[in-house]
C-alpha cells in the first residue's frame, strides 16, 4: 500500500527467504512502514523492519477476526465499489492470511491518513510536485514536524536548482539540458543525503535520550537497593523485637506461675499455722478440707494438708467417688469423714465396713477459719459414738437376719426332706 492508500500487492508465499520477501518489497518502491496484526510483533517482522529501515507499526493487543474483516471489507468497499472477489486480483485478499496482511496495513495507513492529508493540501500551497510531496510524507512519518519536512524539501529543491546552474555555467561546450532521469536521481540523491543527516541528528538525540534513560535506571536501582536494604533490616529489626517480646511473656508467664505458687504455698502455710496455734485446751479440733472426693482431689488435699492418721476431714463434694475413692482415705487412717451432700451407697458401704465414722456436716457445729474448720472435741467424740452404735445395731439387725434367714432355709429344707 502506498502513501495515498492504494493498494498495490496483496500477496501469500510459502517458504519464502527474508531477502526473497525483501526483494519482493522493493520492487513496489522504498518502504516506509511495516506493519502487523499482533502483539508483541513477531521477531521476524521487527527484523524486516530493521533491514528495510522501516517504522514498525503494531496494535497495543492482537487484532480480532472480526475487526480485521470489518475493516478490509468497509475499506475495499470504498476503495473499490463495485467490484468481485471472483475475480483474481493483487489488490484483493483471497485467504486469512491475506486478509490479516490487509487489515494491519489498512489500519496503519488510517493511523497516518489524516497527516497525510494535511501533508497533501500544504504541499501544494508551496508549489511541491508529487515526488517532493512523498519525501516531505516520509520525513513526517519518520517524526519530523510537518512545517520542518516542507522546508527541508524546498531547500533541497533549492540547492538542487542552484547546482545545476553552477553546472551549466561550468560546462560551455554543453549545449544540450540535462536528462531528466539524471535530475531525478540526483534530486533523490540530496534528499536521501538530507535524511541521512537528519538521521544522524536523530540518532545523536536517541543516544543521549538512552544515557539520560541509562542514568535514571540506574539512579532508580540505587534507590531500590537501600529501599531493600532498609526493608530488609526492617523485617530484622521487627523479628528480633518480636522475638524478645515472646520472650519476655514466656518470662512474665513463668513469673505469674510462681507468683501463684508462692500466695498458695504462702496460704498452705498460713493455714497449718493456724491450725498448729489452736490451743489443745479450747476442746478444739481442726478439720482438714477435701474439695472433691476423687482420687486426684485427696491427693491434692494430702500434698496441701499434710493430711496424716487420726486427722479429721470434711468432703466439700461427695460426688464421683466409689468403693475405691474411699478405700483410699481409709488407707491413710482418718479418725472421721465429715459430708455436706449425699453420699454413693458403694462408699458409705466402705467406710461402715471399716468402722471410719461417716458423719454429717450440717447436723454439727463446724467454724470455718480461713481455708480450714474447726470442730469442738467432745462433740465430734458425741457424734461418731453414735455413729458407731447406730452402726452396730445395724449391723447385729443386718446379722440377725442373715441367722433367721439361715433357720427359714433350713426349715423349708427339713419339710421338703419330711
Amino acid at each position: 500500500m502506498d502513501l495515498k492508500g492504494n493498494i498495490l500487492s496483496v500477496t501469500s508465499f510459502k517458504e519464502i527467504t527474508r531477502a526473497e520477501i525483501i526483494k519482493h518489497i522493493m520492487s513496489y518502491g522504498k518502504a516506509v512502514l511495516i506493519s502487523t496484526d499482533v502483539y508483541p510483533p513477531p521477531k521476524m517482522v521487527k527484523k524486516l523492519a530493521t533491514s528495510l529501515n522501516a517504522k514498525l507499526h503494531y496494535p497495543y493487543k492482537d487484532m480480532s477476526v472480526g475487526s480485521k474483516i470489518e475493516l478490509v471489507e468497509s475499506y475495499l468497499n470504498e476503495k473499490y465499489s463495485p467490484r468481485s472477489k471472483a475475480i483474481p486480483s493483487d489488490e484483493v485478499p483471497h485467504d486469512a492470511h491475506q486478509r490479516d496482511a490487509l487489515a494491519a496495513s489498512i489500519r496503519t495507513y488510517k493511523s497516518y491518513q489524516k497527516k497525510m492529508e494535511i501533508i497533501e493540501t500544504r504541499s501544494k500551497e508551496t508549489d511541491l510536485n508529487s515526488e517532493q510531496i512523498e519525501q516531505v510524507k516520509m520525513l513526517v512519518i519518520d517524526g519530523t514536524a510537518i512545517s520542518t519536512a516542507i522546508r527541508i524539501v524546498k531547500e533541497t529543491f533549492k540547492e538542487d536548482i542552484k547546482s545545476e546552474s553552477l553546472n551549466e555555467e561550468s560546462d560551455l561546450d554543453k549545449d544540450s539540458v540535462p536528462d531528466e532521469t539524471i535530475l531525478k536521481l540526483k534530486n533523490r540523491i540530496k534528499m536521501q543525503d538530507n535524511q541521512i543527516l537528519h538521521l544522524k541528528n536523530k540518532n545523536n538525540s536517541l543516544d543521549q535520550e538512552i544515557n539520560n534513560y541509562q542514568n535514571e535506571i540506574n539512579r532508580l536501582q540505587d534507590k531500590i537497593d537501600k529501599l531493600h536494604y532498609e526493608y530488609t533490616q526492617d523485617i530484622l529489626f521487627k523479628k528480633e523485637i518480636a522475638a524478645k517480646i515472646s520472650l519476655l511473656k514466656k518470662l512474665q508467664d513463668k513469673y505469674n506461675e510462681e507468683k501463684a505458687l508462692r500466695y498458695k504455698l504462702e496460704d498452705n502455710l498460713r493455714s497449718l499455722q493456724d491450725i498448729q496455734m489452736i490451743d489443745p485446751t479450747q476442746n478444739s479440733i481442726p478439720i482438714k478440707i477435701i474439695e472433691t472426693f476423687t482420687r486426684e482431689g485427696i491427693n491434692k488435699a494430702c500434698d496441701y494438708w499434710k493430711i496424716k492418721r487420726d486427722d479429721v476431714v470434711l468432703l466439700k463434694s461427695s460426688e464421683g467417688g466409689g468403693s475405691q475413692t474411699a478405700a483410699h482415705l481409709i488407707r491413710m487412717g482418718v479418725k472421721a469423714v465429715l459430708i455436706q451432700d449425699k453420699i454413693s451407697h458403694q462408699a458409705q458401704e466402705e467406710f461402715e465396713k471399716n468402722i471410719v465414722p461417716l458423719l454429717r456436716a450440717d447436723e454439727m457445729d463446724i467454724r470455718m477459719i480461713d481455708q480450714f474448720a474447726i470442730i469442738n472435741s467432745m462433740d465430734l467424740e458425741k457424734e461418731i459414738k453414735k455413729w458407731k452404735e447406730k452402726t452396730e445395731n445395724k449391723m447385729i439387725k443386718e446379722n440377725n437376719q442373715e441367722i433367721l434367714k439361715v433357720f427359714d432355709e433350713y426349715r423349708a429344707h427339713r419339710k421338703r426332706s419330711v
